[in-house]
């Protein structure tokens, strides 16, 4: 009788995880709003003048 030869499928669950841990480091890397502005107390209020000219 012949032998049949059965492959087992590899698991894809390791490609996903790889997947999304590389999505998050682009993610960190290049689309983080890295604009980090300080607060030192300094507030700029928009003054704009309404008056008119008669």
């Amino acid at each position: 009788m012949a032998e049949i030869k059965i492959e087992k499928k590899k698991p894809i669950w390791p490609w996903i995880v790889a997947v999304l841990l590389i999505g998050a480091l682009v993610y960190y890397v290049f689309l983080k709003d890295d604009e980090v502005q300080p607060d030192n107390g300094v507030q700029i209020e928009n003054a704009t003048s309404t008056d008119t000219i008669n």
